[in-house]
């Protein structure tokens, strides 16, 4: 039997059937605020039906749990950089401090002394970091607040399955992160950099980020086919430029593990 989404009142309910521990066939009720969520669980059920795994989830550690919501939810709903990046902080940062944990045994206490000593860990260098620059120092606390918010989306999916009965990072405090204000070239800058360039290519590149606001991966991915200079363009003042990809660095497994659900 297929999963259906019944609606009540102003929330949502995902209902389908699954093995319970002790191998009788039941019927679930999950309720959900929107309609969105809803049919993004619907869709994480079934594909556990195609797959012929309708029992309920029995993680016990944070590892276990984290494969687990990678595997349902991540690959189905993050883009291929989110992905990468939370994969990574799951690999770098979580499981090598706290993945052999039982999940009965993360509270508040827990992950703020875990957040704690994360800024006291060296920080990984990072796959588009440069040959040859010096090493990155401590784990900062805007890495430590993308941790805390990837394990708060894990947990809540934990409590929905059933695997803990409230999440505990909720109430955890998470270290404040001191955001820096990028500075951005004025006009007279961008002019002078454009007459001590020598390289046309790069010239082109900066040309294009500053008059059309493109970003380094939007430049990067531009091909023939996206570029109108046809004499008829330049004359009637219509050259133009249409942005329908963009260039990234991005994790081999990451782009397989996307491909492996259907997503290109």
């Amino acid at each position: 039997k297929l999963a259906s989404i019944i609606k009540r009142g102003k929330s949502y309910c995902v209902v389908y059937d699954y093995i319970s521990s002790d191998g009788q066939r039941k019927q679930k009720w999950e309720t959900y605020r929107t309609l969105a969520d809803a049919k993004r669980r619907k869709a994480e059920i079934e594909r556990r039906q195609e797959l012929g795994v309708m029992n309920v989830p029995t993680c016990k550690t944070v590892a276990d749990l984290l494969k687990e919501y990678v595997s349902l939810y991540g690959t189905t709903t993050w883009s291929l950089s989110v992905y990468s990046s939370n994969t990574r902080l799951i690999r770098n940062y979580i499981n090598p401090v706290i993945g052999k944990m039982n999940l009965c045994e993360i509270s508040p206490r827990i992950l703020e002394k875990y957040y704690q000593k994360l800024l006291q860990t060296p920080a990984v260098s990072r796959i588009t970091q440069k040959r040859g620059t010096k090493d990155t120092g401590l784990v900062q606390p805007a890495t430590v607040r993308k941790v805390h918010s990837l394990l708060r989306s894990a947990f809540n999916q934990a409590v929905k399955w059933e695997l803990m009965e409230k999440n505990p990072a909720l109430h955890a405090t998470v270290p404040k992160a001191v955001s820096k204000k990028r500075e951005v070239w004025d006009a007279e800058t961008i002019f002078l950099a454009l007459d001590v360039c020598d390289d046309d290519r790069l010239k082109l590149a900066i040309n294009l980020a500053f008059a059309c606001s493109m970003r380094i991966g939007e430049i990067l991915g531009l091909t023939w086919d996206c570029v109108d200079l046809s004499e008829e363009a330049l004359a009637s003042g219509n050259a133009s430029l249409f942005i329908n990809k963009e260039l990234k660095r991005c994790e081999k497994s990451s782009v397989e593990a996307l491909e492996k659900r259907g997503r290109s």
